[in-house]
Formats: structure tokens, sequence, C-alpha cells
């Protein structure tokens, strides 16, 4: 079967991976928090590999690190509303901490991926080439 190129790419595995732990996370949080703090959790972990995907399904790599930009974006605030979620009560801090290594590893790929991607924009369009 041929696969798109994204799903090749550790960050995206990774980024699936964030989202499958902090869902679980969130089936912890009391039934008020359901439409508030749970639901925009959920659209920004979520964030994180879609517009992955979505980036590689651009042909310019300048959308593709505009889509990049987006998931690192998307993952700082993860990163804010699981500290809230701590500060709160609703995690622990072992499950904060997890989620927090988790979130670093992921935004280190994430910029090593923009830089790669950058790299190959200025490439393209350097009239020296």
């Amino acid at each position: 079967m041929d696969e798109f190129y994204f799903r090749q790419l550790r960050v995206y595995s990774n980024s699936k991976e964030l989202v499958k732990y902090v869902y679980t996370l969130l089936q912890k949080f009391p039934v008020e928090e359901k439409f508030a703090l749970c639901s925009q959790i959920r659209r920004a972990v979520t964030s994180v590999p879609i517009n992955i995907a979505e980036g590689f399904g651009r042909f310019s790599s300048k959308e593709k690190t505009r889509f990049i930009e987006i998931s690192f974006g998307s993952l700082t605030e993860i990163s804010c509303e699981l500290e809230i979620s701590f500060e709160l009560g609703y995690i622990t801090k072992e499950e904060y901490e997890e989620a927090e290594k988790q979130i670093i590893i992921i935004s280190k790929q994430l910029s090593n991926l923009h830089k790669s991607v950058s790299q190959n924009f200025s490439k393209i369009n350097d009239p020296q080439n």
C-alpha cells in the first residue's frame, strides 16, 4: 500500500501517542469540564498530528513550514492546559511530568522538522542554485 509520507515521520507517531495519553487523562476530569477545559485540550492535542499531516499534504515548503508552526503552537497550548489541569488537581504530578516529557520530545522533533523543511525552501528559492 502506498503510504503518505507524514506517516513515516517519528514526530507524527509521537504526537499520536500524546493524543492517546492525554485522552486517558481526560477521563479523570470532572464532568463540568467536559465542554470546557477537556474540549479545549482535545482540540489542541489532536491539532498537532492533524497539522503535521495537512502540512505534508501541501506541495510548497513554505506551506509545510506554516503547518509545522501551527502544530508547535498547539503543543505549547497543551503544555499550558495540562499545567492548569495539574494545578487544579485534575491530574497528578507524575501524569503532568509524563505529558511534559512527551511534549518536550515532540517540540524538539518539530523544531528539527521545521529547520529541515525551511532549509529546503531556502535552497529552492536561492537564485545562486
